[in-house]
């Protein structure tokens, strides 16, 4: 997901992380080696959808 810059992430466990690029790649699928920053990671194979159960 892109977001425009500067961007503050509050991840789980309260820790902040802060980019200040113009643009910044924010991870969605939780694959990212730097996460909560895209690495690209998705790109390298899918998993299937969960079917809401």
């Amino acid at each position: 997901m892109l977001v425009d810059g500067p961007v503050e992430v509050e991840l789980e466990d309260g820790t902040r992380v802060t980019s200040d690029r113009f643009v910044v790649a924010v991870c969605r699928c939780r694959r990212s080696a730097s996460y909560p920053w895209c690495d690209t990671s998705h790109r390298r194979g899918r998993r299937p959808r969960e079917s809401p159960g």
